[in-house]
Parts: structure tokens; sequence; C-alpha cells
């Protein structure tokens, strides 16, 4: 992927705290667990990221105390900048499409814990976002385990990842992760896992959707090619939920589920892909690949 040159985001910060000390609200995972946050999934079925806190508002009145980035940066913080300025360029076109406003995001860069405005996470859980806040949280050596425990190398496919929070906070602004909220104390946990299954779907569709925009109009300067979007595709297969649970525990329980199978996060990062159609995104009402 062809990236040098683009603009890096200024909706940055880096830091321990986020200011979000003791607040609430859900966590949107990145759907890819770092070892700890894997065990903790495999042996108890709960997404580590659920543990953070109870569904609930973070408080308005709570303000970010950290500083923007500076000094030296490494290419992965820098890859990480472009992209998400990329992600901005892309998701303010779409949204003025709909007569919407696109409110824009923080990339919040952290080492090894962070106290988010959903509460408090280790570099464990993975990339995620926070509504509460509407940060997307990316401790950097994640990277290095997407490449050495995932098999997922690439430029690409951190890019995905990247992108794929973005699509979190997509659902944020259009309202769906309020109905998360609401229908997660409504539901069974198995039927609440196949509810989230549908969110990471969607915001896996969202990452297509970024990409298709970026190679056809090469916002910020980013170049995607064919074999950008094969990587982005092993990404998605290498972090499907069947994929990890008999890889790490030897058989696959899918009402345990929470981000969708090898096959299912393929395709609808595909569909984004091959279609750049807002419209062909709702998985919630699509059976397809279920």
């Amino acid at each position: 992927m062809k990236w040098f040159g683009g603009r890096e985001s200024d909706d940055v910060e880096e830091g321990s705290s986020s200011g979000g000390g003791g607040g609430r609200g859900f966590v949107f995972g990145g759907g890819i667990l770092g070892l700890i946050g894997l065990l903790i999934y495999i042996f108890t079925g709960v997404n580590p990221s659920q543990l953070l806190n109870n569904m609930g508002q973070n408080d308005p009145a709570q303000q970010t105390n950290t500083q923007p980035v500076s000094g030296p940066e490494s290419d992965a913080k820098k890859l990480s900048r472009v992209v998400f300025e990329g992600t901005t360029v892309v998701w303010d076109s779409l949204f003025r499409a709909m007569g919407k406003t696109y409110q824009h995001p923080i990339l919040h860069f952290y080492t090894g814990q962070v106290d988010a405005g959903c509460g408090f996470a280790t570099a464990a859980t993975g990339p995620f976002y926070c509504p509460a806040d509407t940060r997307v949280y990316l401790d950097l050596s994640f990277f290095d385990e997407l490449q050495n425990r995932f098999q997922a190398p690439g430029e690409a496919a951190e890019a995905y990842v990247i992108a794929h929070e973005v699509g979190h906070h997509v659902q944020n602004l259009l309202g769906i992760s309020e109905k998360m909220d609401r229908a997660r104390n409504q539901l069974s946990e198995s039927d609440y896992n196949k509810l989230s299954v549908k969110l990471e779907l969607q915001a896996d569709f969202y990452a297509g959707l970024w990409a298709h925009y970026e190679a056809l109009n090469h916002h910020n300067n980013i170049v995607i090619e064919r074999a950008d979007i094969d990587s982005a595709l092993n990404a998605a297969h290498q972090i499907g939920d069947d994929r990890l649970q008999q890889k790490y525990q030897g058989r696959v329980t899918p009402d345990s589920f929470t981000h969708g199978s090898s096959a299912q996060r393929m395709y609808w990062f595909k569909k984004g892909y091959d279609t750049g159609d807002m419209e062909k995104g709702n998985t919630f009402a699509n059976s397809e690949m279920e």
C-alpha cells in the first residue's frame, strides 16, 4: 500500500489517560484480541472488552488530559495517522452525500494500558472504539501481534484494523451503537452475541467501503491495489471467531461468536469494497452469510 506523502491526521493524541477514568460506556472491539484477551474469551466466553464496564454514558463534563502527539514517530504511527486522515476524508464525503455532518473521531495512541472514556483497558483488549468519548484506542505493539501471532502481515492489514474501528464510530453517529446498548439488557447472552456479530460485520463492511473509495479516488494520496485488498482479506480470515476458536480451544462454538466467522468477515469486507454502496451494508436486516 502506498501512503507516503499523505496528510497525517491532526485528530490524534496519546497518553495513558483520555480523562475518562471511572466513566461508563460500552466498548466496541476491533475483532482481534491480544493473547490475554483471547484466553479470557476462550475460557469464559466473554469478550474481554465487555469486562471493562457496564453500559451507560460518559460524564460529558469529563475532558481529555492528554497531549498531542509530538516528537519522533515510527512508520507504524505515521501510517496510522495517514490512514486515519484518509478515513476522515472518505466519511466526510459520504456523510455530506447523506445530508449529514461527519463528526471527527480521535485516534488515541497508548502503550500498555489506558484509562478510556469507557473505562480502564490494557493492550490485551486489542484496538477498540469507545462511543462514550468517540475515540479509537490503539497500542501500536498490536501490529507486531497481528503479523506474528495472527499471520496477517502488511500495512494494508493494519489499515483494515483502523478502518474497522472507524466503522464503529460511523455506527455511533448513525445511532446504531445506541440501539445495541439498549438491546444488551433485553436479550440473552446467545441472542446478544448474534447481534454483536452483525455489528462487527457491518464495521467490516464499512472498512471495505473506505478501501473502495481510497482505491477509486486515492484520497489523501493513499494508493490501494489488488494485493492490498488480498492482505486485508487475509487479516479478516485470520481473525474469524471460528478460526481462533479452532486454533486455541480445538473446537468451534458458534453460539459464542461475537465478531463473525472468517468467511463472514471476508464476505462483508469484500462487499463493501466491491459495491461502495452504504445501502448494501445493513447486516442487521440481511441474512447473507449467516
